[in-house]
């Protein structure tokens, strides 16, 4: 009782409970070492008071008693992130929106549906199955990741091709700014006058404030869909068929590559013919108006052929194209029954130098004794090679880190850059120099502090500082603390 006591006599914890409740501010040593991670490799920091509003003039209350004490805060949603952004530095409060995740409205006519930033991203979708709409963006975390995740780092997937990333998708924005003020960027009457805050927002990684409410454009079910799967012996003959299909004026609405490694891992559990003895399996889907698929899915199959593909399989019903699916959407998760880590990359390189990039990922994992698996959206350059490995045999974890900064250099050489749909986070700010001049990162913090001039909202992140969660203190500090 003693100890409870004495807890209760910190003024930061009374403070933010008296905001919300006891039942959703938690300063307990397991939740904060739970908060501490997220999916990335990163190393974890170490997370202060957890808060849990549903609201947003609960998030505000949040921030301005981060404000009055003076501390820092982070945004953290589903937790399914792979660059470290959601990871805490310096015993940061941070703001969980996972309770903030109910669907506010729905409007059919103008294709608009208001959010939370808790909603998890598939969910939204299946409320709008029998409405002839959908949310565009599909992330392979999408059963977890949430809306909020998604404008944090303009997250796509392998249907972004066609649709565009999470930017295009987001019409505005209700937001709490790091000094506790709440506005709305953007517009869902047209086009916002003045500056567009709503696209500095999104992408932006928590570092410009907290997103509270989200109006996400609707799309179109496509009248008709086909879903075509290719297998080759040479991933570099599925690579080169990519780059054919766009440059013959196609752009479907995916094309994801696997390599034989990725079909190996995933086939037993999808169950969707993936040939095994294949080198590289390719989905293309196309969609649209049934005359331009038929001719879409003739281009497709003779450009395939004309590369060496050893069949091109069209899926015959939903069922069919839901297993081929389930496949590509699995592949991360069934990674596991190889080995219990891996650390997955995210450049992006031109499309015309797949053929060469993917092999010197290969010679990378190879050199350093590293098992990679090639799984990623080939239409628009977007890598995404896993290096699969187990994190307790000595020296592994560093091995992993040092390909994986081969793997950087070689995607900015090809003329690549640092991240597609991950963001930066911690894992790749020390290679922003590499992408960026001096001016532009000088540029691009006059716009963060003008957002944030006190440098508390997600800080450490994204762009180059002095100091890392790594120099920061460990998890074995934590102190016994108590869910209150």
């Amino acid at each position: 009782m003693r100890k409870r006591q004495r807890k209760l006599k910190d003024p930061l914890l009374l403070a933010l409970i008296k905001a919300l409740s006891e039942d959703r501010v938690t300063d307990g040593a397991s939740a904060r070492r739970i908060y501490s991670k997220d999916g990335s490799v990163m190393e974890g920091g170490r997370a202060g008071i957890i808060c849990f509003p549903e609201n947003t003039l609960e998030v505000a209350k949040c921030v301005s008693i981060a404000n009055e004490f003076d501390r820092e805060f982070v945004t953290r949603g589903a937790g399914t992130g792979l660059a470290g952004g959601s990871v805490p530095c310096n015993d940061p409060i941070m703001i969980v929106t996972t309770r903030m995740n109910k669907i506010l409205d729905v409007d059919l006519k103008k294709r608009i549906a208001w959010v939370q930033p808790g909603v998890v991203n598939l969910d939204l979708s299946h409320s709008l199955k029998e409405t002839g709409l959908h949310f565009a963006p599909d992330p392979s975390s999408q059963q977890a990741c949430t809306i909020g995740g998604n404008v944090a780092n303009n997250s796509g997937g392998p249907h972004c091709l066609a649709y565009g990333v999470t930017n295009s998708h987001v019409a505005a924005l209700e937001v709490v700014l790091p000094d506790a003020s709440i506005v709305e960027f953007g517009s869902i009457e047209g086009e916002a006058c003045g500056y567009d805050l709503r696209g500095v927002f999104v992408g932006g990684e928590g570092t410009l404030g907290v997103a509270t409410q989200i109006a996400v454009r609707l799309t179109e079910d496509p009248p008709e869909i086909a879903t075509l799967l290719l297998d080759f012996l040479k991933i570099t003959d599925a690579a080169e068929t990519v780059s054919q299909i766009i440059a013959n004026g196609v752009l479907p609405a995916a094309l994801e590559l696997m390599d034989r490694n990725v079909v190996a891992a995933v086939e037993p559990f999808a169950k969707a013919g993936y040939p095994l003895d294949a080198e590289a399996v390719l989905i293309a889907e196309v969609d649209g108006l049934p005359g331009g698929v038929a001719n879409e899915v003739e281009i497709i199959t003779e450009i395939a052929i004309n590369n060496g593909a050893r069949t091109v399989r069209i899926a015959a019903d939903e069922e069919e194209r839901e297993r081929i699916w389930k496949g590509r959407k699995s592949a991360f998760g069934a990674i596991a029954r190889i080995k219990p880590d891996y650390y997955l990359h995210d450049t992006v390189i031109p499309r015309s130098r797949l053929a060469e990039v993917i092999q010197k990922v290969y010679e990378i994992a190879e050199k350093h004794d590293l098992l990679v698996m090639n799984v990623f959206h080939a239409g628009d350059g977007n890598l995404h090679p896993l290096l699969v490995f187990d994190s307790r045999l000595p020296g592994t974890l560093e091995k992993v880190k040092q390909a994986g900064e081969e793997i950087i250099r070689i995607s900015l050489e090809a003329g690549g850059v640092l991240s597609g749909e991950h963001g930066i986070g911690l894992e790749k700010q020390r290679f922003m120099s590499q992408q960026f001049s001096e001016r532009d990162l000088e540029a691009q913090d006059a716009l963060r502090r003008s957002f944030d001039p006190e440098n508390r909202s997600n800080p450490h992140k994204v762009l180059p500082s002095g100091s890392s969660c790594g120099e920061m203190n460990s998890l074995n500090e934590i102190p016994e603390g108590i869910w209150i």
